[in-house]
This record gives structure tokens, C-alpha cells and sequence, in this order.
């Protein structure tokens, strides 16, 4: 089944120190699945890339090689205009931040999983109705 996949998630495939279980089996779904992310997504990896240039965890090469691996994976990004006043509602109604709150709007037009790391985000997806990707160990 297609999911939304959180920034926090994507993350963890490129930065050692971002990887848990969940993100690899997560990445695993990826042989067969398309993750969905908001148009907002392209601005918070490409922030986590400049973060990580500027601070020496990653060189020019490396951040290269990590924009290539991510274009080749089967991600949509959606450039559906967000609207501001279904935003906001949603990130109060839930206790989440903006940015959390347009995955999760995603993920109910959608009706589709959120994978995330953030417990905020995850337990917002639940109470929505649209429930977490939930991996069971193999």
C-alpha cells in the first residue's frame, strides 16, 4: 500500500545518525510501494542537506550522490496548493507544528499511512483515522 513518508524518515536512509529499525523497513517498502510527501518536504530535505554541508557531516560529493539516490526512488512529491486556513486547523486540532500538519493533510486526502519517526505526528494519524505504517519484525 502507498504511504506518506515524513521528512524525519527519509532522513534516516541518508544519515547514519538519523537510521533506526523503522526507517530501513520503511525504505525496504519502497521495492514495491511509491511514498507520498507535500510540496513542503522538497524545502525540509534540502535544508537537512545544507545542514549537514555546513557542518562537515557531508561533503559536496556525498550530498550529490544522496539527491541522486533520492530522485531515483519512488517518491511523488504533491504540489497541491496548501491551504493556510485547513492547515492551521489541522495542526491545532491535532497539537502538531505546520509542517507536521501537512502530512498529515496529505495523508487524509490521500487516505493513505504516515510513516514518521515524531510521536506527535504519528499518534495525530491515528486519531485522524489514517493509522501509521506499522512494521512488524521479520
Amino acid at each position: 500500500m502507498p504511504f506518506v513518508v515524513d521528512n524525519s524518515v527519509v532522513v534516516g536512509w541518508y544519515f547514519e545518525s538519523q537510521a533506526t529499525p523503522y526507517t530501513d523497513k520503511v525504505l525496504d517498502l519502497l521495492a514495491n510501494e511509491t511514498a507520498h510527501v507535500p510540496s513542503l518536504w522538497v524545502l525540509e530535505f534540502s535544508n537537512v542537506l545544507r545542514k549537514a554541508l555546513k557542518a562537515g557531516k557531508a561533503d559536496t560529493a556525498r550530498i550529490q550522490e544522496i539527491i541522486a539516490l533520492v530522485n531515483a526512488l519512488p517518491i511523488s512529491v504533491d504540489y497541491t496548493s496548501e491551504n493556510v486556513e485547513n492547515n492551521l486547523a489541522l495542526a491545532l486540532q491535532y497539537g502538531l507544528t505546520s509542517y507536521d500538519a501537512a502530512y498529515l493533510g496529505l495523508a487524509i486526502r490521500l487516505q493513505l499511512p504516515v510513516a514518521a519517526n515524531d510521536g506527535a505526528l504519528k499518534e495525530a494519524a491515528g486519531r485522524a483515522g489514517v493509522g501509521i505504517v506499522n512494521l512488524q519484525s521479520s
